[in-house]
């Protein structure tokens, strides 16, 4: 009976093995055609989706997916033009179904698409300089009622804070748990968001109370997270924007932050200012200004020279933190441990 066993497993494994081989040499015979694609496309551009076929099979049809989605389909071999204008930023991946000579294989391929345009420099100007807390490890900034509302993280050590901005003084504070470092903070509707990093973890404040009125589960690292009045919209160190339901605190769409030559990495603390989110860029000391709907860069303001005016000390951390005072029309920055923020007038 052993015997037996060992024979049907080796037969088994030889039908695999077969069938592998079998499917690999049906894949080898088609290729997408990517030498008319541009290795950095724009969205007003377009691909022509066409196979190399090898060992010139009579081909059907072919039905052609980008990022699974279904695009078209042509007779043969024949070229399917593909217009990137309604397409995410970020690399795209090209499926290929392929009919011929009563068989069927899929083959894969791919492309990213950039920015259109370089972002542009953009200057400011320091109009005043106020206290702040340098054991404040600064993740989420933002003006509500006229008083700034501050998030800090490190585990044992995060809080949810309502602060005076001209004096520096912590108007109410509240404590997390030990166990959650906190993350970025937003005000929707008189409710305050707020992550935490590696634990999955939100929590929904009332914004005049600081009352915790619900906790949620997020699906990845929680970064920096605004608001454009109607959405939330998440960050989590990567390229990547999560756009969540405020009530369901479900995701139900997302962005890829691109210049016309770079992913953007670490997106991390954001603010919404004039249609626009505004992002520190983790341990860089600047500011992308990006586009909501593309993800695009179209702006960077290079703050490097206002670590240098912070008290120096062994604590001292990333520049981080954006809040824009409507009172004022002006914009205020700091950075982890920093003893100051500064108000900006962006020209």
């Amino acid at each position: 009976m052993l015997k037996v066993k060992l024979f049907a497993f080796i037969v088994l494994g030889l039908i695999s093995t077969a069938c592998k081989d079998d499917e690999n040499a049906l894949k080898n015979l088609f290729e997408v055609d990517n030498s008319s694609i541009k290795p950095i496309l724009k969205l007003e551009e377009s691909v022509n989706l066409v196979l190399k076929n090898k060992e010139n099979k009579v081909i059907d049809s072919t039905i052609y997916f980008i990022n699974n989605i279904k695009v078209g389909t042509v007779k043969g071999n024949e070229k399917l033009n593909f217009e990137l204008k309604d397409q995410k930023l970020g690399n795209q991946t090209i499926k290929a179904l392929v009919y011929f000579e009563g068989k069927n294989v899929e083959v894969i391929s791919s492309f990213s698409i950039f920015a259109s345009h370089e972002p542009k420099i953009i200057n400011y100007k320091i109009l005043n300089t106020y206290p702040h807390d340098i054991t404040a490890y600064t993740q989420g900034l933002e003006f509500y009622n006229g008083v700034l509302v501050e998030g800090t993280g490190q585990y044992k050590k995060s809080t949810l804070r309502k602060t005076d901005y001209k004096t520096g003084k912590v108007l109410e504070s509240i404590k997390l748990e030990d166990r959650f470092f906190g993350e970025g903070i937003t005000v929707l509707k008189d409710k305050i968001y707020q992550l935490t990093w590696k634990e999955k973890t939100g929590f929904v404040y009332d914004a005049k109370t600081f009352k915790l009125e619900k906790t949620f589960t997020i699906d990845t690292d929680g970064w920096g997270i605004t608001n454009d009045g109607e959405k939330l919209y998440m960050s989590d160190g990567s390229e990547k924007i999560y756009i969540l339901n405020p009530e369901t605190l479900k995701v139900e769409n997302f962005i890829n932050v691109f210049t016309n030559s770079a992913r953007i990495e670490a997106v991390n603390e954001m603010e919404w200012i004039n249609g626009k989110i505004w992002a520190n860029i983790y341990q860089k000391d600047s500011i992308a200004v990006i586009d909501p709907k593309t993800g695009a860069v179209e702006n960077v303001i290079n703050c490097s020279d206002l670590r240098s005016k912070v008290t120096q000390h062994e604590e001292l951390d990333a520049f981080n933190g954006i809040a824009y005072n409507p009172a004022t029309k002006t914009y205020f920055v700091t950075g982890k441990n920093w003893d100051k923020v500064f108000e900006l007038a962006i020209e």
